[in-house]
């Protein structure tokens, strides 16, 4: 088990969490970051600093958010982590756009 970011990162990607974990196993996708389920240690370092609460161990995501388990995993299937400011898993993709509209 790791640590997952869910649904509330969407389209905010603060990153704080990236400078708090050690071992370099959070990376980023074009609308969300991304938690590396083979390289996570489950210490738990990412989870407080981020401003959103996005980060849940994968035992505890809420139901409602169940998906981002999956979506975590197989954002690297394809092979080791490397952050794709370009993709995101479809999981992501099918979320609403939660930017802010120019008026």
């Amino acid at each position: 088990m790791s640590y997952v970011i869910a649904q509330p990162c969407v389209d905010v990607k603060d990153k704080a969490c990236i400078n708090e974990c050690p071992v370099d196993c959070i990376y980023e996708g074009a609308r969300s970051l991304y938690i590396h389920p083979s390289e996570c240690v489950d210490c738990g370092a990412c989870d407080p600093v981020c401003p959103v609460e996005a980060i849940y161990f994968s035992e505890d995501v809420p139901d409602e958010w169940a998906d981002y388990v999956r979506a975590n995993a197989e954002f690297f299937e394809d092979g080791p982590g490397v952050s794709r400011p370009d993709q995101d898993h479809p999981v992501i993709q099918a979320e609403p756009d939660r930017l802010p509209v120019p008026d």
